[in-house]
């Protein structure tokens, strides 16, 4: 369960940001992979070479280093969400190369300058599954991905191949598919941000709850057709400030929206299904601010703060604890 969306700012910047809500444990640390970093893929053990240095979170667990989201210098960034139902990995290989689903944000993060380089990138590969070591099993994934000019796309790999769709929305979550999705908007579009007005139904007259009738019809489960449904919504309504400190602010209080507490969804091995953390990247200054189920306090840490041209990956500590 997590929720992605991008927002453009009055001033032009490109704000990308995702929750980060899961069931399972995991330990969130910030790392900096430098340009020219070579590493293995787990689906084959060849060695790729990075074109780009990045900055992402992520978790390495009995040597398998995987990233949840991340922006690299030229301001692409990407995250990975669950697709429970729909990721299939078991598509004929037909000469594509494979790349693991848990490489694959690393792929995309280390050789993509813009939205526009994934098509091309992706012409000839296939995604197959590898286990990971948190959930022992090839977790169900499928990916978001915007740049500096705004632009934003989902990749998806189903029974149809995979696919690289274009995003007007700005807007991700989990299952169904992206289409879907998109789709099931048109079920909610008699929401508004304005007031509802009296009316009659025979004799009687009805007017509405003070101020926020328009909203009535927002749905408001956590379930992933109703984070999708809010967050477009509230994305595409909100009033965009016209500073910098109030643009990170008005991303945050989007994705509040659908922020899971403790105790609120519990699944069926009876663990909680919660925000572990809440990110935001800026793409045009690559700086990332996060804050965490533990620490409501956004920090931030920047990419050119550090060292891009070494050549191996520089672990910043764990999010939850670390003050950057």
């Amino acid at each position: 369960m997590c929720t992605a969306i991008s927002l453009q700012s009055l001033q032009g910047e490109n704000f990308f940001g995702r929750t980060m809500d899961f069931s399972h444990p995991i330990e969130p640390g910030l790392w900096v992979i430098p340009r020219n970093y070579q590493w293995n893929s787990l689906a084959t053990l060849k060695q790729y070479n990075n074109h780009f240095s990045f900055m992402a979170i992520g978790q390495e667990t009995d040597g398998m280093l995987g990233f949840f989201d991340g922006v690299n210098e030229r301001g692409f960034a990407a995250a990975t969400l669950y697709f429970e139902g729909f990721a299939d990995y078991e598509l004929p290989l037909n000469n594509k190369e494979p790349i693991a689903a848990l490489d694959f944000l690393h792929y995309l993060l280390g050789r993509c300058s813009s939205v526009d380089d994934v098509k091309p990138l992706l012409k000839n590969i296939q995604i197959v599954g590898v286990a990971d070591p948190v959930t022992k099993k090839a977790a169900p994934l499928h990916w978001i991905a915007t740049d500096k000019s705004g632009k934003c796309v989902v990749i998806e790999q189903t029974k149809t191949g995979l696919n690289v769709i274009d995003n007007p929305i700005g807007v991700m979550a989990n299952s169904p598919n992206f289409e879907w999705h998109m789709t099931n908007l048109r079920n909610y579009m008699d929401l508004s941000t304005t007031q509802k007005k009296d009316v009659t139904w025979g004799n009687v007259s009805l007017s509405p709850f003070g101020q926020g009738a328009g909203t009535a019809q927002l749905p408001g489960s956590y379930t992933s057709p109703d984070r999708f449904v809010r967050t477009a919504f509230l994305k595409t309504h909100v009033k965009l400030p016209d500073n910098p400190i109030e643009n990170i602010m008005t991303c945050f209080y989007l994705l509040n929206s659908v922020f899971i507490p403790k105790g609120i969804v519990i699944t069926d091995r009876g663990t909680d299904d919660y925000t572990k953390y809440v990110a935001f990247m800026n793409t045009n200054t690559c700086e990332y601010y996060f804050k965490t189920y533990e620490n409501d306090q956004i920090l931030t840490a920047s990419l050119w703060n550090y060292n891009i041209h070494g050549t191996h990956p520089v672990y910043l500590g764990d999010i939850r604890y670390s003050t950057f």
